[in-house]
Formats: structure tokens, sequence, C-alpha cells
């Protein structure tokens, strides 16, 4: 599952049309939401808390054409919480955003 630099842009081209400023702003938006979902996750204390922002992180991929973070996040869900290899991935995946 190789990560597609031009999905995300995909996916926002086809919602906004060809608009670069605007695909440029929606692109950084989901950049940042990424970021705060992945903090929640960082900084959970409790299993529900790390599975609410799994969910979100995932919801958010999805809604975005991010497969390979999606699928992270889908992982992330039933991971121990706090669990540092899945932290590292998820942060990798955000970083290639």
């Amino acid at each position: 599952m190789a990560y597609d630099p031009g999905a995300i842009d995909a996916t926002l081209a086809a919602a906004v049309g060809d608009e670069p400023g605007l695909i440029a702003e929606l692109r950084l938006a989901f950049v940042e939401s990424a970021e705060r979902a992945y903090t929640l996750m960082a900084e959970a204390v409790t299993v529900e808390a790390w599975k609410a922002a799994a969910w979100r992180l995932k919801g958010l991929a999805a809604s975005f054409g991010a497969i390979r973070l999606m699928a992270l996040a889908t992982d992330a869900v039933t991971a121990p919480i706090g669990d540092p290899a899945t932290l590292a991935k998820l942060k990798r995946a955000i970083e290639r955003l």
C-alpha cells in the first residue's frame, strides 16, 4: 500500500474544481486536522480517547482519499493505547502528506 501524493489533490480537485488556491487551503486544513487527531492519540490517557481519536483520523483520511493513513488509523483502533510503533507509523504517514 504505497502513498500516492496525487490522491489527496485529485480528491480535492474533484470536489472544488480547478482552483489551485482553494485546493492548497483545503490540503493545509486536512494536514492540520490530521496532526490534531494524532496529538489527541499521543496524549490519550484512556482507551476510549485513543479509539475516538483513531476513528476521527480514519474518517478524515477516508474523506480526503489518504488510503495509507486510513489503513494505519484503522489498525490503531485496536492497538494498545500509546503504542510507540503505531504512533511512529502514523506520524510518518502524516509527515508525508
